[in-house]
């Protein structure tokens, strides 16, 4: 059977909670951003809840020997934030992560066309075999952006099935986009909203989040 693209909406009540945060109109920026920052920290949870290695070893209580589940710390492991939005979600990333590589790739989106540009690259030249890549990036919409990320990711090496997404909002158009191309790929979101608008934004949607995150 063909691989088909795994999307993951968690139920949890905090993602729930700050994702209607995030929505608000009314929010300030400062707020925004904690939203954003709860977001990237517990859709992170959820994501690498199956999904990093484990080894078996014994530790010594200070009362006895005792067997413990521990997180390989060889398996080679990325965080990649699309700028400038994506980095709004790391924060919250990192606290789970902290021993996680980031690489910084900043994408722009031309207005007119739709279509995504690279103006800033911090990519290593080549991925380690069986390196955990997770992107951050809030908005999943078009899907433009997210396919140059990872052509980027690819050219260098990096295995469309050890790497997760997490955003705020997807859309179908780049679920499709993401799923014909990539279909090894998984993604988790806090919702998927149906529409985009004529310029391309999700409907309802949450704005421009690099924007509101940064207060520009």
């Amino acid at each position: 059977m063909a691989p088909q693209l795994r999307v993951y909406v968690p139920p949890h009540p905090l993602i729930k909670h700050w994702l209607g945060v995030a929505r608000d109109a009314a929010t300030p920026s400062p707020l925004f951003k904690s939203a954003m920052t709860e977001l990237g920290r517990w859709l992170t949870y959820e994501a690498i809840r199956d999904w990093l290695p484990t080894e078996e070893l014994m530790v010594q209580t200070p009362l006895a020997p005792c067997p413990a589940t521990m997180v390989n710390p060889e398996t080679p492991l990325v965080v990649v934030p699309i700028l400038r939005a994506g980095l709004a979600l790391l924060e919250g990333a990192q606290t789970l992560l902290p021993l996680a590589s980031i690489y910084h790739l900043g994408m722009v989106r031309d207005e007119g066309t739709l279509e995504a540009k690279c103006y800033l690259n911090k990519l290593p030249q080549q991925f380690d075999p069986g390196t955990h890549i997770l992107i951050t990036e809030p908005m999943l919409a078009t899907g433009g952006t997210m396919m140059s990320a990872i052509a980027e990711l690819t050219q260098r090496g990096a295995d469309p099935g050890f790497i997760r997404i997490i955003s705020v909002v997807a859309a179908p158009p780049a679920l499709q986009k993401l799923g014909a191309n990539y279909p090894t790929l998984t993604i988790y979101t806090a919702t998927i909203d149906e529409e985009l608008s004529q310029q391309g934004f999700i409907v309802p949607g949450l704005g421009d989040a690099g924007d509101r995150a940064f207060g520009t």
